[in-house]
């Protein structure tokens, strides 16, 4: 977006609709979010892999699916005007982690758990915890078959959020069984919605023969009634497909996750098989599903690979952090240990050889600096370290320079207690400054 200033003939620049700029401010909760992340990761044993953001559109009208909202309305796809090559900027990532996968050949020696965190995008009209540039974490384990795999990562997800102070949320499980039973759902689900067809709207008209399952993911109010009477794809499971979900509902309760049954959950993605499920609060309104995902085993078929078993999921990070807000449970900001005051500018060559050695030492600290209006009074810098939460002031004045000392002062406890160390041997202070773990 533009926008003409009447004050100069520079025009004023925005950022795109539903792209948005994450702050200081908030940046602090978002390094926060990554550091639990990456803790329960290493935790769970799965490591880290970043594939590119852009992607060939290929990749996701055939992993995706063709008929999906994702690749008929959603995509940011262009061509690619040096050589004409279709790109899309990657709407999600499971599909570009297991191309990253077939192409390398990770699963060659055994089966693989990854995790990524990124930027994702999607044209569509924004809203609260819905932006065209979103962020996700998802996990991965591929070449793993069995259902314990399956409860692994639901697993993981759960006890991610309960790191994070999440409470509230509930959990909704499903199986998709294999081909073949979908198969036999399928024809069943179109012979009902075509009793039915005065019903549908234009999207389950459009999809009703070319996929039926997605109807039942519709958020049509005036159609629930008729699709909560449509069969039922657990009616159609065999006994393996039965087995497999029944172990997965099994280890979730011994590790005490409690779940539902949902026999609507579909996902609305196409690769999607055996077990389906979402992490849902009630408190971000339309946008509660937190986290979902599945196994996908036919996946890696779609996309050229040999035959793969895998399952995965998806988190939504700005949803998760809203949802933190709104509980109350994200008041997470990053602050210094201490705050250096530097009272005239000759001070600074003393002051920044001191706070080198300081960082060095692990301490985290913050220099006040001269501005347009100058240095600033004694007591505005004071005014500066209060306000930035640091424990401890620095303070580098003309008589602690002469005198070869710095002076610290105590912010935090009420006693406002001062002493002087020697500024030639900082190394040896430095950890009575440091934050306690």
């Amino acid at each position: 977006m533009v926008e003409k200033s009447t004050s100069s003939r520079v025009e004023k620049l925005y950022a795109v609709k539903g792209m948005n700029d994450i702050l200081p401010s908030d940046s602090s909760h978002w390094e926060w979010f990554e550091e639990q992340v990456r803790s329960q990761m290493v935790r769970h044993a799965y490591r880290n892999i970043r594939t590119p953001i852009v992607e060939p559109t290929a990749l996701f009208v055939r992993g995706t699916g063709e008929t999906t909202d994702i690749v008929e309305k959603e995509m940011y796809a262009f061509e690619d005007k040096l050589n004409g090559e279709a790109l899309t900027l990657r709407p999600e990532n499971t599909p570009g982690v297991v191309r990253a996968a077939i192409e390398h050949n990770l699963t060659y020696d055994g089966g693989k758990r990854l995790y990524y965190m990124g930027p994702m995008f999607r044209h569509e009209r924004p809203q609260r915890g819905r932006y065209r540039q979103f962020y996700q974490l998802g996990a991965e384990a591929l070449g793993f078959a069995g259902p314990e795999i399956d409860a692994e990562l639901m697993l993981l997800a759960h006890q991610l959020l309960s790191s994070l102070g999440v409470h509230g949320v509930r959990v909704e499980l499903n199986s998709l069984g294999v081909a073949s039973e979908r198969h036999a759902h399928r024809a069943a689900l179109i012979a009902y919605f075509q009793k039915h067809a005065d019903m549908l709207d234009a999207d389950a008209k459009r999809r009703l023969h070319a996929n039926p399952l997605r109807i039942l993911d519709s958020k049509n109010p005036a159609m629930q009634s008729m699709v909560d009477q449509a069969p039922q794809l657990l009616d159609f499971l065999g006994d393996p497909s039965m087995k497999h979900f029944d172990t997965v509902k099994t280890l979730l309760s011994a590790c005490g996750v409690q779940w539902s049954v949902n026999p609507r959950l579909v996902r609305g993605l196409d690769y999607y098989s055996h077990t389906v499920f979402e992490f849902i609060t009630d408190e971000l309104g339309a946008q509660g599903t937190l986290c979902g995902g599945g196994r996908y085993d036919g996946l890696f078929e779609l996309l050229g690979g040999k035959p793969t078993p895998a399952v995965g999921w998806g988190m939504g990070i700005e949803r998760v952090l809203e949802l933190l807000k709104v509980q109350g449970c994200s008041n997470v900001i990053a602050s210094p240990d201490a705050y250096a005051i530097v009272a005239e500018c000759g001070g600074f060559s003393v002051a920044m050889q001191c706070l080198r050695v300081l960082r060095a030492e692990g301490v985290s600290v913050q220099m006040h600096g001269s501005t347009l209006e100058g240095m600033g009074s004694i007591k505005s810098q004071f005014k500066r370290a209060d306000a930035s939460g640091a424990r401890f002031a620095l303070i580098f004045g003309p008589d602690e320079i002469a005198q070869g000392v710095v002076t610290i002062k105590s912010l935090r406890d009420g006693s406002g207690a001062q002493l002087t160390q020697a500024l030639n041997q900082p190394s040896l202070w430095a950890r009575s400054l440091q934050s306690p773990a």
